[in-house]
């Protein structure tokens, strides 16, 4: 693929990731899309010959490797598990605060509104937790209880992140910081 078809994609996935972040599955029609992008119809089947599911997945787990990314640089700089989770706690609530209270978690709405029905995306959506998972994890060696311990604060961040968002207000992540901090120490 040339320069000009990599940049297509790319336009083509970060609209998508906006708007699903937003509006979820449901809300990134093709026609927004295409519109948000300023691809031609044409390139999104193209490049995603698998339609809607192909497009919405290969984002869901792009905006999971940003994430992760994320993780890693953060993990770079902490000297404790529970400082860790706190600075990723704070970034997440910066992100969510610059957005105007619209972008939570990158994952969190195709999950939910696509895990039941369509196999593709709950494996897509899965394969990001399993990783992020992972990077916790890892923060965690050593410790008996690091598989428990990293589904637990993943799913304290996830829950932090739906009331933050739902309240418009970073107070949730802040409190969720403190208690993992505790759990932690």
């Amino acid at each position: 693929m040339g320069l000009k078809g990599a940049e297509t994609r790319d336009r083509l996935l970060d609209a998508t990731q906006e708007l699903i972040e937003t509006g979820g599955y449901l809300g990134a029609g093709l026609n927004q899309v295409i519109a948000a992008s300023g691809a031609p119809r044409g390139s999104l089947y193209f490049h995603f010959p698998g339609g809607k599911d192909q497009l919405v997945g290969e984002s869901v787990k792009r905006a999971g490797r940003a994430i992760e990314d994320d993780l890693e640089d953060l993990a770079g700089s902490a000297t404790s598990a529970a400082e860790f989770t706190g600075a990723v706690l704070r970034r997440l609530g910066e992100r969510l605060e610059e957005s105007g209270w619209r972008k939570g978690c990158p994952v969190a709405t195709v999950a939910l509104e696509t895990a039941s029905t369509n196999d593709p995306l709950q494996e897509a959506c899965s394969e990001v937790y399993t990783s992020w998972e992972s990077a916790l994890r890892a923060h965690l060696a050593g410790r008996p209880d690091a598989d428990d311990l990293a589904v637990t604060v993943l799913a304290l961040v996830e829950g932090a992140l739906l009331l933050a968002r739902t309240h418009r207000s970073r107070e949730p992540l802040d409190r969720v910081a403190r208690q993992i901090g505790t759990l932690l120490d």
